[in-house]
């Protein structure tokens, strides 16, 4: 895998063009609870967005309604210029879940295979192996397992198989659910290699969820979430000033800590 290079966020071919993703008053209500509360946020082109935040606060919920599975959406959510879940967005985006969606049963290479021909069923096999299916496998570091049974693997490889399903076709766009969670540091540390260089040389934008905050000191912008409010929108460097903190997981509690004050403020004079 290519080796991660920190420093500014690459810059877009085209500027002027939309964001990635565009949210105004996004809320999700489900059953009693709003999950989503009124959200406004962008998603540049071209880098690598951090969701941040605790299990529960809404993260799923929210990268499933930019992918369009989401029922009960209300408010404005564009993405790519689209309405999100919007046909043509299909083959434009790649979606990576926090359970691996592959089948046990055939090899790593035939999962690749057969999404592959679900993408493009006009292609012939033999090309789709050769190109994108290849590609996709030695990204994730799994060419000597190609002809290993996906079931045979361990967690975190399987969790790589659903990466390289979501990396077919190269997508504008990567919506990536805690794609590390299970993976040891060095893993961990290549598949991050790996995200900088889809963002940096394929000029793809992704958006990966995590709830460990050293990751999001490699992303290039963080949304930071609690309880299904957008606590900042902003660069890590951007949140670390505004905070006086070092590192990203002091501003977030930081900003914690000012959210529960000024609830409770706001409790205290009702």
């Amino acid at each position: 895998m290519m080796n991660y290079s920190s420093g500014e966020p690459p810059t877009p071919p085209d500027a002027d063009r939309t964001p990635a993703v565009q949210a105004r008053g996004l809320t999700v209500v489900r059953g009693p609870r709003t999950v989503l509360r009124s959200l406004d946020f962008t998603v540049p082109r071209g880098q690598i967005t951090g969701l941040l935040g605790p299990s529960g606060c809404g993260k799923s919920t929210l990268m499933r309604a930019i992918v369009g599975t989401q029922a009960k959406v209300t408010g404005t959510l564009d993405v790519l210029g689209r309405p999100a879940g919007h046909p043509a967005l299909r083959t434009r985006i790649g979606y990576v879940t926090q359970a691996p969606s592959v089948y046990a049963d055939l090899t790593v290479r035939q999962n690749l295979d057969y999404f592959a021909a679900i993408l493009d069923p006009g292609r012939p096999a033999a090309d789709r192996r050769h190109d994108d299916v290849t590609r996709a496998i030695a990204d994730v570091d799994l060419t000597s397992h190609a002809d290993a049974l996906a079931g045979n693997l361990s967690g975190g490889q399987r969790n790589r198989v659903s990466l390289a399903v979501a990396l077919l076709g190269a997508p504008e766009l990567l919506v990536l659910d805690e794609p590390t969670v299970g993976l040891d540091p060095v893993l961990r540390r290549d598949l991050w290699n790996l995200f900088d260089d889809i963002a940096a040389s394929r000029g793809a934008t992704l958006l990966v969820s995590s709830h460990v905050m050293d990751e999001a000191e490699r992303c290039h912008r963080l949304l930071l979430m609690r309880e299904g409010e957008i606590l900042a929108d902003d660069t890590p460097d951007a949140l670390r000033a505004r905070t006086g903190s070092d590192t990203v997981e002091a501003a977030f509690l930081h900003l914690v800590d000012e959210a529960t004050r000024s609830a409770r403020e706001k409790e205290t004079t009702r």
